[in-house]
């Protein structure tokens, strides 16, 4: 039993959450651990859904309502609700998590889950999707489960918690976005259980747009008939050059033109050419204003007779840094401060240029905050990992917000 938290403001419940997080540890990395053999690819629905399987059993040992969103393309998502059923959104908490990863199966016997020492000598959890984010799955979990062995969630007047857990996050959340932005609507906070930014919540991230430029020019000869071709190519790089001009770092937006293709041979002029451009937007007005600019991309007048064909939009507007947002980050840093030395350091907050479903919420104008799981490194790279001293820190803080 974690103890009485009913009055969340004394510095005891404080220290009793951090010690029941204590005891409780080797049982989340224990539950870490089977979400991260469950490999779960974005792209594997048998795959995410066998890992979807797992967190509703356990959601369903802790007394969760359990709701499974089933999908044909993709993996399903859970909806799991904990607590007293509320009608207003002023008593319920969202948190948002995803178990699909960007590992295909099979990285386990290259990246195996271990625990071990890095090069310091901390102490980690390693493997594919640690970090990004089934640590933060697991973290959630104990948490609630912390809250309901304290009563907490038996309360009337306690929150209901909702914890939807998306099957598609890695590629831009195509089916689970109508799902995440309705359940947010029903409630007056949303807590996202992405990784931290070093060791801070994020309290705003940019907004994320793709675009695909395809040019079609005229093959020729290039030796013997290289004044009748058009050429893609040259005709895409002149475009490639006038949307990375769109790059503005005072208002923070960034154009990226990351892969491109084209022609056949060397001696042919090349009729097809073709570019995907990543842009990021810090302002939700930007937004419109760059799908504007695209919609609007002809040829050039230096390149005559090649045709030009746009396509892609903003996928997640910016989360912007909102007065709720803030209020919920500087709740969260008066709680972390109760902790003092044993939460390790001063709670910070930080902005990054990465998007997550959070950015859906807050452009709905409910306060989201977001960073709120692991500490860790190499999200997306081989030496994915997450630090151990910080995790029942960061579970009971998460547990505290949760039980407010």
């Amino acid at each position: 039993m974690v103890g009485s938290i009913s009055n969340i403001e004394d510095r005891l419940p404080m220290r009793a959450l951090l010690a029941g997080a204590r005891r409780k540890q080797a049982e989340l990395l224990a539950l870490a651990t089977r979400l991260v053999l469950a490999e779960s690819p974005s792209d594997d629905k048998a795959a995410v859904d066998a890992c979807m399987d797992l967190a509703a059993a356990h959601a369903s040992s802790l007394d969760g309502r359990v709701k499974r969103h089933r999908q044909r393309g993709w993996g399903d998502v859970l909806e799991l609700r904990f607590g007293p059923r509320k009608k207003s959104p002023e008593g319920r908490t969202l948190m948002l998590g995803h178990l699909d990863t960007v590992w295909p199966q099979g990285t386990l016997k290259q990246m195996p889950c271990r625990i071990g020492p890095d090069s310091a000598g901390m102490a980690r959890l390693w493997g594919p999707g640690t970090l990004d984010m089934k640590v933060g799955v697991a973290m959630a979990f104990t948490a609630l489960e912390m809250l309901t062995e304290a009563a907490i969630l038996e309360q009337k007047d306690g929150r209901e918690i909702i914890l939807l857990l998306n099957s598609e996050e890695e590629v831009g959340s195509p089916v689970s976005r109508p799902i995440t932005e309705k359940l947010a609507q029903e409630c007056s906070a949303v807590y996202v259980l992405e990784p931290a930014q070093g060791l801070a919540y994020k309290t705003s991230r940019k907004g994320t747009g793709n675009w695909r430029l395809a040019v079609e020019g005229l093959a020729a000869h290039a030796g013997v008939d290289f004044t009748r071709g058009r050429s893609a190519i040259l005709e895409l790089a002149r475009l490639i050059e006038k949307v990375s001009d769109w790059t503005d770092l005072e208002r923070g937006t960034t154009v990226n033109v990351g892969v491109i293709g084209g022609g056949t041979k060397s001696n042919v002029i090349p009729a097809e050419a073709w570019a995907e451009v990543d842009v990021r937007v810090a302002r939700r007005a930007d937004g419109p204003r760059m799908e504007k600019r695209f919609a609007g991309l002809k040829p050039t007048s230096k390149t005559n007779g090649c045709s030009l064909t746009v396509t892609g939009g903003i996928n997640r507007p910016p989360m912007e840094r909102t007065r709720g947002t803030v209020k919920l980050f500087r709740r969260a840093q008066k709680l972390a401060a109760e902790l003092g030395a044993d939460f390790g350091c001063e709670l910070a907050e930080a902005g990054t240029g990465g998007a997550s479903d959070g950015n859906f919420t807050s452009a709905l104008g409910i306060a989201t905050l977001d960073g709120m799981g692991a500490v860790g490194e190499g999200a997306h790279a081989t030496h994915e990992s997450v630090l151990l001293e910080h995790l029942a820190p960061r579970t009971a803080l998460l547990a505290a917000l949760l039980a407010e």
